[in-house]
């Protein structure tokens, strides 16, 4: 079978069975323009050093879909990328059951499903894939709009203690100035009393 028939064949297939065995992370993610994007996929259960494909789907899958070979990992070559494939800006590495496809500097253009697939006897096997938005701008999330609680108003009792205290003040004050009135006239008659009798003393001794 012809490489690019088998391609297709491969990618038309990986729109319909995703298997659990190939974990790709994240399922979806948007990415600026011109930011590096890392696409994982995880090869759990799969025997030792398995060769990971890794393919892109730009359209909605469609009759007319167009599906690219961008790179498979292998143990003795490394990574080995696709003919139209940019190396300065598209990298596949591993680390353990791990491989990751490194995009730089992505465009727009960039986007679309990114799978990862490896090859059994007699099987194909694709992870559930990536779809990546690259904008230029990304949209914001409205801000959920904070409810206000209207504050309690709270009844206080007039301070009865403080009413009563003001109440008797002007009371006590006057009665002071009271008693000290009929002091100063009480000793005022004293005075006077004191002096007529001593003007009295004064005309006996006279006479």
């Amino acid at each position: 079978m012809q490489p690019r028939l088998w391609l297709l064949l491969a990618a038309q297939l990986a729109a319909l069975r995703g298997s659990s065995a190939l974990l790709q992370t994240p399922a979806s993610m948007a990415a600026l323009t011109n930011q590096t994007v890392m696409l994982s996929c995880e090869a759990k259960t799969f025997p030792t050093n398995p060769r990971i494909y890794w393919l892109r789907q730009r359209q909605a899958p469609s009759a007319n879909s167009h599906y690219e070979f961008l790179a498979f990992w292998d143990l003795t070559k490394g990574a080995v990328y696709g003919k139209e494939v940019e190396q300065e800006k598209l990298t596949v590495l591993r680390d353990s059951s791990r491989y990751t496809l490194s995009l730089r500097g992505a465009k727009p253009s960039d986007s679309g499903v990114y799978f990862c697939m490896t090859v059994g006897n007699p099987d194909l096997t694709f992870g559930k894939g990536t779809q990546l938005s690259v904008v230029d701008v990304l949209p914001t999330t409205p801000q959920p709009t904070k409810k206000t609680t209207p504050k309690k108003k709270v009844f206080r009792f007039p301070n009865l203690v403080t009413q009563k205290g003001l109440s008797c003040a002007p009371l006590i004050v006057g009665l002071l100035v009271a008693v000290v009135l009929v002091l100063l006239v009480s000793l005022a008659v004293a005075i006077h009393l004191h002096c007529l009798q001593r003007r009295a003393r004064l005309r006996l001794l006279k006479q």
